[in-house]
């Protein structure tokens, strides 16, 4: 009977020391296992970016990239008009960086304080283009076939919309503005102009050589004249106020790198 009492009580001791040891740890490390995935969660930053809608594809290319090998940083992107993207960004929009189609949108931020001008550089322009649908119905095969070709022209609002303002600069200067003004269909940014020369809601648009290379839909009769129109400059800031001036100084400097400008050029863009 001793013995049986003597093995009973060695086999529960064992019990004891394997279940007693050994579960604890586990649940150590699962728990270890899981504050190391939420610590690693809670350190990724979200940095965000206003740029213009013509930036739209490569950028979207860049972040890619990007994020690839800086897994701490999520890249966010507001895309629109630059005047627009501005007033929000005046409007105290929480914004970290701002990408515009327009050096004066730009310089008006730097000039109120919302970019510090040593954290700003003029990056790469672009060039203004008119588009026809692939099919056209109409013969317009230059600038000058707008005042009596056509019946409708899409134009970016030239107050929100750089592309739309440089396109207005260019039919000024070839004396035509007042012969088309009335034809004149206006959009909110240079996407919704490829939009309605796309499907054909328009005799033509004019926009930005980069938007009209990402479509099939359209295309390129004529590139303006440098001369006709103010230079087409992207410029690219940290806002001065952002709560991540690191991670944003971190890309604002990685655009600026070969990298991110072979992107940017092969959607088109040239250098400054």
């Amino acid at each position: 009977m001793f013995k049986r009492f003597y093995l009973f009580t060695s086999i529960m001791l064992t019990f004891i020391l394997l279940f007693g040891c050994s579960n604890p740890e586990a649940t150590k490390n699962t728990n270890d296992g899981n504050d190391s995935e939420q610590t690693a969660s809670k350190q990724k930053v979200e940095v965000t970016m206003s740029a213009a809608a013509s930036l739209q594809d490569a950028l979207t290319n860049i972040e890619k990239k990007y994020e690839n090998e800086h897994k701490n940083v999520d890249l966010k992107f507001n895309f629109g008009a630059s005047g627009a993207l501005k007033q929000q960004i005046e409007q105290g929009a929480p914004v970290d960086l701002f990408f515009s189609a327009a050096e004066d949108k730009f310089d008006e931020l730097v000039q109120k304080g919302e970019i510090a001008k040593s954290q700003g550089v003029d990056l790469v322009g672009n060039d203004l283009v008119l588009v026809v649908p692939k099919d056209p119905k109409k013969d317009i095969k230059d600038f000058a076939d707008l005042s009596t070709k056509t019946n409708k022209i899409a134009l970016g609002t030239p107050d929100a919309v750089p592309a739309g303002n440089y396109a207005k600069q260019t039919l000024e200067k070839l004396h035509i503005w007042n012969d088309v003004s009335n034809k004149i269909v206006y959009a909110k940014d240079v996407r919704q102009v490829l939009s309605y020369v796309e499907t054909g809601n328009v005799d033509a648009g004019i926009v930005y050589k980069t938007d009209a290379l990402i479509s099939n839909k359209v295309k390129i009769v004529a590139t303006a004249d440098e001369a006709t129109h103010d230079p087409i400059v992207y410029p690219v800031g940290v806002i001065k106020d952002t709560k991540h001036p690191k991670e944003a100084k971190e890309f604002y400097k990685y655009l600026q790198g070969k990298e991110a400008l072979t992107i940017l050029k092969e959607y088109g863009f040239v250098s400054k």
